[in-house]
């Protein structure tokens, strides 16, 4: 059992929602990145997804893109990324870590060093958004060998005949984006993402948490009630843009994950 599992075991015990969070390792700079992780599980964060700083994203909006650019120009690298990890794990042996980003900084360094690297450094899981299902013996299937989790994303445009695919190797949990297009653009509606939650739960045993779209404790509150739980990134990641100091941020993300606990 990852630490992913054993999460939504505690959280179904405990008859509670998850909360995830998403922060851009290396952002604003790497030692503020650290302090504001080693706030998140204090402030009621389950999960935290860290992304990994990439020169070319593509569902990122223009907040995490800007956050991807500092940490980039304050010399972030995707080994320094599971460095982070790692010092975050000398005081956290229990919160999921999910590394969220692109395959090709994995390419680069090799997917045996980088699963066996990713694994020693504490990391539970990974969310790869540029390998889709028919390439799950480049990266997913190994990091399952590997005993990590492999996420992945299904959209408003998944539909019944894709959604089988999407599902077949995912595991840890399913993540929804509940519009389309990137992130931080629009709102999430409750009532358009609730069918849809409920469309993949029929195909699926998976926790199924919904992203996108979601900024205040209200908006994580009405998420999480309709699904197993949300993710909230972009509106995170613009508190951090702003310069505000980790207590700030952190007392920011209590009350986002204060309102999906009360889900």
């Amino acid at each position: 059992m990852t630490r992913i599992d054993a999460t939504f075991e505690r959280l179904r015990a405990e008859k509670k929602k998850a909360f995830v969070a998403y922060v851009m390792a290396g952002d604003p700079d790497e030692a503020a990145a650290c302090e504001i992780m080693r706030a998140l599980p204090a402030a009621g964060v389950d999960i935290i997804e860290l992304g990994v700083p990439f020169t070319d994203p593509m569902a990122d909006g223009p907040t995490i893109q800007l956050a991807g650019q500092r940490a980039l120009a304050a010399g972030m690298t995707l080994q320094k990324t599971l460095d982070m990890a790692r010092d975050f794990r000398k005081q956290d042996d229990s919160t999921p870590i999910v590394l969220m980003g692109y395959y090709n900084p994995i390419f680069s360094r090799g997917v045996e060093p980088f699963l066996a690297d990713a694994k020693s450094a504490g990391i539970d899981g990974l969310i790869v958004v540029d390998l889709p299902p028919e390439e799950d013996d480049e990266l997913c299937i190994p990091a399952q060998q590997a005993g990590l989790n492999f996420i992945r994303l299904a959209t408003p445009t998944t539909d019944d005949k894709r959604l089988p695919k999407v599902l077949e190797n995912t595991s840890g949990f399913v993540y929804y984006v509940s519009i389309t297009g990137i992130t931080g653009s629009a709102e999430a509606q409750a009532g358009d993402v609730e069918p849809e939650v409920a469309r993949i739960k029929s195909q699926t045993d998976l926790p199924v948490i919904v992203g996108f779209g979601i900024r205040t404790p209200e908006a994580a509150e009405s998420m999480a009630r309709i699904a197993d739980g949300c993710v909230v990134g972009s509106a995170i990641v613009s508190e951090i843009g702003k310069g505000q100091s980790a207590d700030t941020v952190a007392a920011y993300v209590k009350s986002l994950a204060d309102g999906a606990h009360r889900a």
